[in-house]
């Protein structure tokens, strides 16, 4: 008998809970009644009555674990701790605020046992708030640059086999990507597109500068484009400055004519010298990960599994 695990990060999502676990199990028995299922809920710190709730689930459906961090630590810590919990033969992760849709699980379990062993739900379309979506797609267009097979606007709802989540359970780096790890692994995957629905219950917990921490966390972890940069940056004014001293040194041995006045200086020190300052900004972001990845600090820590026995 197949059975499907539901990792649902939960922060503040009272309002969405009790829908959000019906919707499920009725998709899920639309497709197959006789698959087996387990919910996974990450509770990441809420300060709302969302522990309380899942607990109350947890006493009506025996297939319902909560987990429950010593505080917030963020959605992607969340994603891991559940899919390290997950005991399915396939994992499905999404949002617990209702904007994916639950019935497009139908579907991508039809598209899992016509052997894809990933599924991606990619947005074709968002309800989000204009400046999260503006905001958003420039984020997912500079993770392409290292990761070329990412949909256009990303993604957070997706199915993934049991062979290729013991692959990325595999993984030990600190700074992690969910939607590059999943991707990186190989198999099969087939893209599904969906309509991200608009939030209807609280708010969103991404405030414009964690979502700018988040985007440098991965990118940096991701990508080697700003090393590149740098180089090529320094090229480009090493060359400029050769082809600079070149004219200046023909000017005066063709025409005598002097080199004279501060502002080409200083406009050379002022370039060259913000250039590196912008280069030492980079190099200590590599840095700073580096340390932070030799500490061995735990991604999350946990207070309590609570589940049926």
């Amino acid at each position: 008998m197949k059975k499907i695990s539901l990792v649902i990060p939960v922060y503040n999502n009272e309002g969405s809970l009790k829908e959000l676990h019906t919707r499920i199990i009725s998709s899920i028995k639309a497709y197959n009644s006789n698959f087996l299922y387990e919910f996974i809920f990450i509770n990441d710190g809420s300060k709302d009555k969302s522990f309380d709730i899942l607990i109350d689930l947890k006493n009506n459906d025996r297939d319902v674990t909560v987990i429950n961090f010593s505080r917030n630590f963020g959605q992607l810590a969340g994603i891991l701790a559940g899919w390290k919990h997950a005991s399915g033969d396939a994992v499905i992760t999404m949002s617990a605020d209702l904007q994916d849709p639950p019935e497009q699980i139908t579907t991508m379990l039809k598209e899992w046992e016509n052997n894809y062993e990933i599924v991606v739900n990619y947005r074709e379309a968002r309800q989000d708030a204009f400046f999260a979506s503006i905001t958003s797609r420039i984020a997912y267009k500079l993770f392409r640059y290292s990761i070329p097979n990412l949909p256009a606007g990303g993604f957070d709802y997706a199915l993934v086999g049991r062979q290729a989540m013991d692959a990325i359970n595999s993984f030990t780096e600190k700074y992690r990507f969910p939607q590059g790890d999943i991707l990186w692994v190989g198999f099969n995957v087939k893209y599904l597109p969906y309509t991200r629905l608009e939030r209807e219950h609280g708010k969103s917990g991404f405030t414009f500068l964690r979502r700018f921490g988040d985007f440098m966390a991965i990118f940096f972890s991701i990508s080697y484009f700003p090393i590149r940069l740098m180089s090529l940056i320094g090229f480009i004014t090493a060359l400029t400055g050769f082809i600079y001293a070149i004219s200046i040194l023909y000017a005066f041995l063709a025409h005598r004519t002097p080199f004279e006045g501060w502002a080409p200086i200083m406009m050379a020190i002022l370039l060259v010298g913000g250039l590196l300052m912008i280069m030492l900004g980079i190099i200590g972001e590599y840095i700073w990960r580096i340390y932070d990845e030799i500490k061995h600090r735990p991604d999350y820590i946990i207070k309590e599994v609570i589940k049926s026995e």
